[in-house]
């Protein structure tokens, strides 16, 4: 059991308070996971080390069989009641599940983590944290190997994409290319074969099928809410695709886009 001053539980303070949260998490070079479901899951990924993990009691409960199975022996566990929780992270936290996890390098597109895959994801620019978490929840979903990310997209390991992902951000690897539309070129120096979801694409996706681009990789390439792919990257891609929509719906979310494209091309 811990108090709000116990300096042992520094990973978790202020959680409310995003610019501080940045600040911090990255002179330590880590991140805070939280919920239930996303610390399982993150249990579950040996190649992740958990610094430390704080708990509701009841919730430590329910962790006590997995962390005696699936966790680093080292690993800290910090019991709390929900008053002094509350005080450390900052706000009234009633999931009562948080995880301190240190990052792992990030890398760049590659043979093996890019080239070798059936099927990618890729975002430019997608800054808003729970979109973010929402498109690797939905590649999981439907497939994708690995989640490819230009410089503009936010962290998706901050803890608001964590949550969404329901952890599969833990799971799934992310790549980091150059900025657009270059970074599309180093994909498609690997062989990917890009697809550009745009509202105004020439293709409709209907009328496409996994099998028409053969057996090498085949990216989604997507773009924020609002402002959506840039010219250039479209131009870049090799083929600009739409979802047809109702005439008087002109956009869907991001991650909604995202899963209906996932869902037909993973279909054949």
């Amino acid at each position: 059991m811990v108090d709000a001053d116990d300096p042992r539980v520094g990973d978790f303070t202020s959680l409310n308070d995003p610019v501080l949260r940045r600040r911090i998490e990255r002179a330590g070079d880590y991140f805070v996971v939280e919920g239930v479901l996303a610390i399982e899951r993150l249990l579950e990924r040996p190649e992740w080390r958990i610094r430390s993990l704080l708990f509701l009691p009841r919730v430590a409960e329910r962790f006590a069989p997995l962390i005696a199975t699936g966790s680093d022996p080292d690993t800290t566990v910090f019991v709390a009641d929900e008053g002094v929780l509350n005080d450390v992270v900052g706000f009234d936290l009633h999931r009562g599940a948080l995880a301190a996890v240190d990052r792992r390098p990030v890398e760049g597109p590659t043979a093996s983590n890019v080239g070798a895959a059936d099927l990618l994801l890729v975002a430019e620019g997608v800054n808003d944290h729970e979109n973010l978490g929402g498109l690797y929840r939905n590649a999981a979903a439907f497939g994708v190997e690995a989640v490819v990310l230009d410089p503009r997209c936010a962290d998706p390991f901050y803890r608001r994409s964590v949550r969404v992902s329901l952890g599969h951000v833990l799971a799934l690897p992310t790549v980091r290319t150059d900025a657009f539309p270059a970074g599309l070129v180093q994909l498609h120096d690997l062989g990917v074969t890009t697809l550009a979801l745009t509202p105004s694409g020439d293709r409709d996706l209907r009328d496409l099928s996994r099998s028409e681009f053969g057996s090498g990789p085949l990216a989604v390439l997507v773009g924020a809410e609002g402002a959506g792919l840039t010219e250039a990257t479209m131009e870049a891609a090799h083929h600009r695709v739409a979802i047809e929509m109702a005439s008087d719906v002109d956009s869907l979310n991001v991650a909604t886009a995202t899963a209906v494209a996932l869902h037909h091309l993973r279909g054949g």
